[in-house]
């Protein structure tokens, strides 16, 4: 019975696998999405043609087709090919997996080894790589989400290409949701509109176009087209594809300070709100408020940091969602105040000069003498009280000796700075002329 419709069940066992499975491409020359890669001029069209295949690092996005990429090639280039995922293989795995290539090699034959969710691998299973990269047992293909240059050790990386995949544009998802229309044979049950939020939900991921697609497909009855808002019922918005502990979250907060440091609030005001939308931790975004007002601001507005501490404090006392208005007000403040990292760029040379001179005795004029001794040494002669003095200034040497005098604060002539450079001109002024100069 089962053997007589074994050939049935298993035609309807294909339908039912998920679009994005049936959609697959069959060839590099289908991949859409990544011409840069896979176009006749593509750096992996280029690989095939000259019948060397090296081994290789895909960076992407999810839904970019590094899976399906690497399987073609394995294809086209005439290898074996043998799949692993760092989330659930260990060293055992490893192991089998390289000792299959090994014989296969022995026949004439060489691995491509796709390896999903590289940068899972610990740093001594990554290295385990590199005598089987080395004399050719396997061709490495590892896919990653995350920056290669950070998860994947340098010995690796020496020996492997990295190649960068990009989320999918507007007309890349296009371009799938019409092949998928052709393998339905209909319509998508959308109006332009919908259709259009419909991509833009996809968020750059062909898989979750095709899958947000198919949740249409099973909603619509007969004759039905949706709207916009119909979409939004039937289908649930996709969260961003943000992780707060890698790429996406230090991309979003870069993005967020460099618009801050531009000037720029409206882009200011977008970054932020994309990370209020990921889910951030709205404190979290306080505190690095905080950080730019110090960084980038710094006394060019010293209300800058009064400011942002006032914004934390506020969205503290009001929650969520009330009180993310209150960093949005903070923000905008930032990214209109003037800007100076005066105090930043002289927090980093002291810095600097107190690593390098070590553990120099201040002049012995500023020293405190609370004993006879030290008073014998001349701690404290020839202190001058600056209120006592014209003008609240004395103009002595503060550095140690063997130092000289440094200047590592050099305001600009911006915001409240303005004024500073006017009082330490003013200051140097009057140190030249008690010194005789």
């Amino acid at each position: 019975m089962s053997d007589l419709f074994a050939p049935q069940m298993s035609k309807e066992m294909a339908e039912r696998r998920p679009l994005a499975d049936r959609l697959r491409p069959k060839n590099l020359a289908e991949v859409t999405g990544q011409e840069h890669l896979t176009g006749e001029d593509g750096v992996l069209a280029r690989m095939i043609a000259s019948g060397s295949l090296g081994s290789m690092i895909f960076w992407g996005p999810p839904g970019t087709g590094k899976t399906t990429v690497a399987r073609l090639l394995s294809g086209e280039a005439g290898l074996a090919f043998e799949q692993i995922s760092a989330i659930f293989s260990g060293v055992a795995d490893l192991k089998k997996v390289f000792e299959s290539a090994r014989l296969r090699r022995m026949e004439g034959r060489q691995t491509l080894l796709f390896v999903d969710e590289i940068h899972r691998f610990n740093r001594a299973q990554q290295d385990s790589f590199l005598p089987v990269m080395e004399d050719g047992t396997v061709i490495l293909v590892g896919a990653t989400t995350e920056n290669p240059s950070f998860e994947l050790n340098a010995a690796l990386l020496s020996r492997a290409r990295v190649l960068t995949f990009k989320s999918h544009d507007e007309a890349s998802i296009e371009i799938l949701l019409k092949r998928a229309e052709e393998t339905e044979g209909k319509p998508l049950p959308l109006d332009a509109d919908a259709r259009a939020s419909l991509i833009r939900m996809a968020d750059g991921d062909g898989r979750a176009s095709l899958t947000l697609a198919e949740e249409v497909w099973r909603a619509a009855r007969e004759g039905e087209v949706f709207d916009t808002e119909g979409l939004g019922r039937i289908v649930q918005r996709r969260a961003p594809v943000y992780d707060k502990g890698q790429d996406g979250h230090y991309n979003l907060i870069s993005a967020l300070h460099k618009a801050v440091r531009g000037s720029d609030p409206d882009a200011a005001l977008y970054y932020l709100c994309r990370m209020f939308d990921a889910g951030e931790d709205p404190l979290y975004l306080g505190r690095r408020l905080v950080r730019m007002a110090v960084e980038d601001i710094g006394l060019a507005d010293p209300q800058a940091l009064v400011v942002c501490n006032a914004a934390k404090d506020a969205y503290d006392y009001l929650g969520s969602p009330e009180g993310e208005l209150a960093l949005a007000e903070a923000c905008v403040y930032l990214a209109t105040a003037p800007k100076s990292n005066g105090v930043y760029v002289a927090y980093k040379a002291a810095m600097r000069a107190a690593k390098e001179h070590g553990s120099l005795l201040p002049p012995k004029h500023i020293l405190n003498a609370p004993t006879k001794l030290m008073k014998g040494e001349g701690y404290g002669d020839g202190y001058l009280y600056d209120h006592d003095q014209p003008d609240a200034f004395s103009g002595q040497d503060y550095f140690p000796e063997k130092m000289g005098r440094q200047q590592y604060y050099d305001p600009p002539e911006r915001g409240f700075e303005r004024e500073i450079r006017k009082r330490l001109d003013w200051w140097a002024k009057l140190r030249r002329e008690r010194a005789g100069g």
